[in-house]
Formats: C-alpha cells, sequence, structure tokens
C-alpha cells in the first residue's frame, strides 16, 4: 500500500514548525540567495562561527578537540601557504586523506582563496584514480600518509600546474606531530607552521556561485564524471538542512561516519553543523559496534546516514542501552520505509530528516516537517513526468512535449533549470548535455534529468520509487528493484538484501535475482518458507528467479551496492561458499543449484 499524507499529519507537525520559527526565517533567507556574485562562502562562515563562538568545538575526532577559532587559525596558514605558491582565484586542487580534520582545514584553507578542492575517493585505485585526478587537471596534490601506496601507483601517469605540486600530511596529529614527508613530497604540516594565522585579505574574494569543490559521480562507461560544486551548495545545505530542517544550535553536535568525498557528509552533514556553530564529531569509517558509545563519548545530538548504515545498527543485538543516549535527530538518504518506524522505535530518534539530492543537480527535497517515508518537499521548480516503461525515457506528445503524471503515480523527476536553480553539470560537457531535457512543456525551456523517479504522497511530499536502470523487465512486465528488496526485508529471514535484473540464454529482458544475507548467521534460510511468502506479496512475474545466499554484500565506501558486479555473476556458482537457488520450470519453490543445473541454463536446457 503506498503511503499518503494527509491533513491531519501536516496540522500535528505545526507546533514544532512554529517553535522553530526563527531558524526556518534564517534558513531560508540563506537558502534562497539569488546572487552568485555575492561575497558569501565557505570560508566566510568559518569565519563568522570564529568570530561569535571562537571557543566552541568545531570538530572533535578520536580524543582532539578544535575549535573554532582554532581551526579558523589553521585554514588562515594553509590559505597564506597556498597564497605564496602561486594558486589564485579559479586555480584546482585534489585532496586524497581519509575522514580527519587535517581534510577540512585544507579544504577551508583553499576555499578561503577561492581555489576549488576535488575531494578523491579514497577507495579509488588504479586507472579509475588516474582518471578522476587528471579529469579536474590540479594545480597541486594534498596526499595522507594512509594513501600514499594507492596515490603512488598512479603518480607517473597524471600531471600537475605546479613545479612542486605533492603535499604531505602524515597519519597523525598534524599541528602536535607533523612527521617526515617522503622524498618529492612537501610536508604541509611543517610547510605552513611559519604563516599567519590571520584572515587573508584579497582584492577579489570569493563569490556565491564560484566553484568550492569537485565531487565525482559514477559515469556510463564505469568512470567518474567530476561535477562542481559552488559555494551556494554549502550555503543553501547551510540554511535550508542545517536551519530550516535541523535547527541547529552551538549546543548540537552531529556525528558522522560517512566518507566527506560524498556530498552527503560534505555538504549536507558538515554544512547543517556550520548553521548551528555546532560540533562536527568525525569518525574514520563507519563502525557499527563503536556507533553508540561514539555517540555517548561526543555527546551526539544528531547524526548523518546514507545507503543501509541504519540497517547495519538496527541488526545488531538489542542492548538496555539503546535508548542510553543523546541522540534526537538524523539526516540523510536512503532510509528504507521496511525499516523507518523500527528504527526510530528502536532508538527513540525523534526526527528523521530524510532528503533527496545529488552531488550534480539543481534540485532537492527535505523532510522538513518530519513526516514518515518521505523525502519532504522542494521549493525548487520540479516535475514528474511519464516515461517509456523499460527503459525510463521521458515520453513526449504528438506536440513533442512531456506530460505530467497524476498524483501517486510514479513519473521520472525532473528539475527546471532557471537563473536560481542553475545546473553546474560536470566538467564534460558533453555528459553535461546528456543531462539536460530541452523543450520539455514549451520551446525553449530546459530541464535537468535526475534519472530517478519518485511518486507524489500528497502535499507535495514525494517518496523515492527507483533510480534509473533499478528496474529490469520480465514477462512483458516492469519490475522495480526497490519495491521487490522492501518485501524480501520483510520476510523475516533475511538481514541484506539486493534485487537486481540478470540475462539468462534463451529468454526475453532480464530475468530477477537477489542477492541476500541471512538474517541468523547460524541458522540457514528457510527457502521454502521465503518462497511462500514471496509468493503471497508479489505478482508472479516479480518474484526472483534466482536467489543468492551469502555472508556479506560488497559495497562502495558509501553504503551502497556494487550491483554492476552481482549483475556479471548473475547466477554462476564462482564463489564457493555461496549457495545459489532457483525457481525451476515444473517445480514450486527454490532449488539448490550444482554446476550441471548451471551448465543446462547456460545452454538453454530450461524453458524459464
Amino acid at each position: 500500500m503506498t503511503d499518503t499524507i494527509s491533513t491531519r499529519d501536516i496540522l500535528r507537525q505545526l507546533p514544532e514548525v512554529f517553535r522553530r520559527a526563527p531558524a526556518v526565517a534564517r534558513g531560508y533567507y540563506y537558502y534562497a540567495i539569488k546572487n552568485d556574485r555575492k561575497i558569501l562562502s565557505l570560508g566566510t562562515l568559518i569565519e563568522r562561527n570564529a568570530e561569535r563562538y571562537g571557543d566552541r568545538p568545531a570538530i572533535l575526532y578520536d580524543d582532539r578537540r578544535i575549535t573554532y577559532g582554532e581551526l579558523n587559525a589553521w585554514a588562515n596558514r594553509i590559505a597564506h601557504f597556498f597564497r605564496t605558491q602561486g594558486l589564485q582565484k579559479g586555480d584546482r586542487i585534489a585532496i586524497l586523506l581519509e575522514n580527519r580534520p587535517e581534510l577540512l582545514a585544507v579544504l577551508i584553507g583553499a576555499a578561503k582563496l577561492g581555489v576549488a578542492c576535488a575531494m578523491l575517493n579514497t577507495s579509488q585505485r588504479g586507472k579509475v584514480l588516474e582518471h578522476s585526478i587528471n579529469l579536474i587537471e590540479p594545480h597541486m596534490m594534498v596526499v595522507g600518509q594512509e594513501l600514499l601506496d594507492a596515490f603512488d601507483g598512479v603518480r607517473n601517469h597524471v600531471t600537475f600546474g605546479h613545479a612542486s605540486p605533492l603535499l604531505y600530511l602524515a597519519d597523525t596529529d598534524t599541528l602536535q606531530e607533523p612527521g617526515e614527508a617522503p622524498k618529492d613530497y612537501v610536508n604541509l604540516a611543517t610547510a605552513i607552521s611559519q604563516y599567519s594565522d590571520q584572515n587573508p585579505t584579497l582584492t577579489d574574494p570569493p563569490r556565491l556561485g564560484e566553484t568550492a569543490v569537485y565531487l565525482f559521480t559514477s559515469g556510463t562507461t564505469g568512470l567518474p564524471k567530476a561535477a562542481p560544486g559552488s559555494h551556494r551548495k554549502f550555503i543553501k545545505a547551510y540554511g535550508g538542512f542545517g536551519l530550516m530542517s535541523l535547527a541547529m544550535t552551538p549546543e548540537d553536535v552531529i556525528y558522522v561516519t560517512l566518507p566527506f568525498y560524498h556530498g552527503t557528509a560534505l555538504l549536507v552533514c558538515w554544512g547543517s553543523a556550520l548553521a548551528g556553530a555546532s560540533a562536527l564529531a568525525m569518525r574514520r569509517k563507519f563502525s557499527a559496534s563503536a556507533f553508540w558509545d561514539d555517540i555517548r563519548k561526543y555527546q551526539a545530538t544528531c547524526f548523518g546516514y546514507v545507503g543501509e548504515l541504519c540497517r547495519y545498527l538496527l541488526s545488531q543485538p538489542d542492548s538496555p542501552n539503546d535508548r542510553n543516549h543523546t541522540l534526537r535527530k538524523m539526516i540523510g538518504n536512503g532510509l528504507r520505509p521496511s525499516i523507518w518506524k523500527a528504527f526510530k522505535d528502536r532508538f527513540g530518534i525523534e526526527q528523521v530528516a530524510e532528503l533527496y539530492a545529488s552531488s550534480e543537480g539543481n534540485i532537492g527535497f527535505s523532510n522538513f516537517l518530519n513526516l514518515d517515508n518521505t523525502v519532504g518537499f522542494s521549493t525548487a521548480p520540479y516535475a514528474l513526468v511519464k516515461f517509456h516503461e523499460g527503459t525510463r525515457d521521458p515520453v513526449r506528445n504528438s506536440k513533442g512535449h512531456m506530460e505530467k503524471v497524476k498524483c501517486g503515480e510514479p513519473g521520472l523527476l525532473l528539475g527546471e533549470i532557471t537563473r536560481k536553480w542553475s545546473f553546474e553539470g560536470y566538467t564534460q560537457k558533453d555528459a553535461t548535455e546528456k543531462s539536460i531535457l530541452r523543450d520539455v512543456f514549451r520551446k525553449g525551456d530546459a530541464w535537468f534529468n535526475t534519472g530517478d523517479v519518485l511518486r507524489e504522497i500528497g502535499f507535495r511530499h514525494l517518496q523515492f520509487v527507483d533510480r534509473m536502470g533499478d528496474t529490469y523487465r520480465w514477462k512483458g512486465e516492469n519490475v522495480s528493484t526497490t519495491e521487490v528488496e522492501n518485501i524480501i526485508d520483510g520476510s523475516g529471514e533475511t538481514e541484506e538484501a539486493i534485487v537486481y535484473g540478470v540475462e539468462v540464454p534463451n529468454t526475453n529482458g532480464r530475468a530477477g535475482m537477489a542477492t541476500v544475507v541471512p538474517l541468523d548467521a547460524h541458522r540457514d534460510i528457510d527457502m521454502q518458507r521465503l518462497f511462500t511468502y514471496l509468493e503471497e506479496n508479489l505478482p508472479p512475474y516479480a518474484i526472483p528467479l534466482f536467489i543468492r545466499v551469502t555472508d556479506a554484500i560488497e559495497k562502495t565506501g558509501t553504503f551502497k551496492y556494487k550491483k554492476a558486479d552481482l549483475k556479471e555473476q548473475a547466477y554462476r556458482l564462482n564463489k564457493s561458499d555461496d549457495k545459489v537457488y532457483a525457481r525451476l520450470p515444473g517445480t514450486r519453490g527454490y532449488t539448490l543449484l550444482d554446476a550441471s543445473m548451471v551448465e543446462q541454463i547456460d545452454n538453454g536446457d530450461f524453458r524459464f
């Protein structure tokens, strides 16, 4: 049953909205600023907080406590160093650091000069890392000791626009222990020590519409695309998420374990912290077992989530301490409806600020009213349009225009490109143009194609349905992977489930396949019970034809599943510890496959 939002739901939230009215008003001012030439930037936000809340903690990391005053002074020394190296507004540097305070200090120092930072994915290696660096043609590169081997593997295949481009940061508290830099690297921690900690004075300071960061997104070729993010994106997150949604204050602490090369951590979570002059508690990497101890240690009031992080926490054994914490709110994206209420109830969370956004996009939604199972609403102009079944390409009518779907129907989300809602696109012009749809409703208009399908569930609130390509066509019907995953989630047999389409010889379309992790690692999944449950809750064409049972599903650094690898692996038995089951013709239920059965499938001997 589709969720709906009623008038009663809205009215129930109004008292809380009125309580937050001052923060909402301030937030909307920043969220709605139109003037791209306004002197307002990431550096401005840090300097303001340092002036007003200089003794308040800005970053908490392990046992380190860095105040806003200390962070600003640190960033100033970095800015002055970069300036002496000839860097100026419009130049670019690349950052290859894992989550630690040095990453943010370097980013702020560069931003104060108008130098944009490419936030490299720390899990990239080889050709992909080489491609990402060369894509933005950086002048200099900051490499952390923890990732030196990764960079050295591509060092001879990348070029820089500076005579001494390589900067090094030891994997220590570099304010106290700068360490020793390898040959050919400049030790950044040592180099900045001689420079002023005062705010730099510039004749042409950074402005709202200028690029602050580059974030990398997946490309259709498998190689990343670089999406420029302006200072405006920080300001929008500052106002929209930090003030309007969360009403952050200097007493708040937001705990973030997501990688800071990802927009949810960098823009949404950190932007929210800056809005309240709140503390950002960072952890190098997510740990489900350490999560609640960290929350209590830092007395965090909010945390940032993405993907399956909440599922990992929910799958931990129940504890009397499940509500023994200070956490009241959370912000992020990807919380499935199947675990939304269970997570809130178990851990006593008051507010889920679910959002929808993308690194490159011009459209974003926020669950401002704290309603369940919705990404919220947006003040940006958008449309949900009809799309071709099986392809997700938008439908054009006889006049060449697109048509909006009715309320409650799934539609392809488009964001109108205007002066206020500009589309910053990618560094590659052809990739940018491919994401723009023109003459959508009238001649001359332009819209960003998000590639995502959502539905309106009332009062302009949307619910996520699927990502482009996260459907497959089987038996003449389109199957939503997200919907099948949500059904499997409710079976009581699995801890994780991911669904996708795979090719089977002598069939049309793609057959459904699920890779699942058992709920109980010491007990096999009851496949007959699972089949009966799926049969009761899904149409026949949507029941996965294949199920792979594994002990873990590989993910990216941002907790997203590597579907491409699973699709290529399909139903074949190339992982010795996995079990693969199939609904074979003439049987009711799932049959455990062996090598001879897989060969028969490959030969087209079974008529599915």
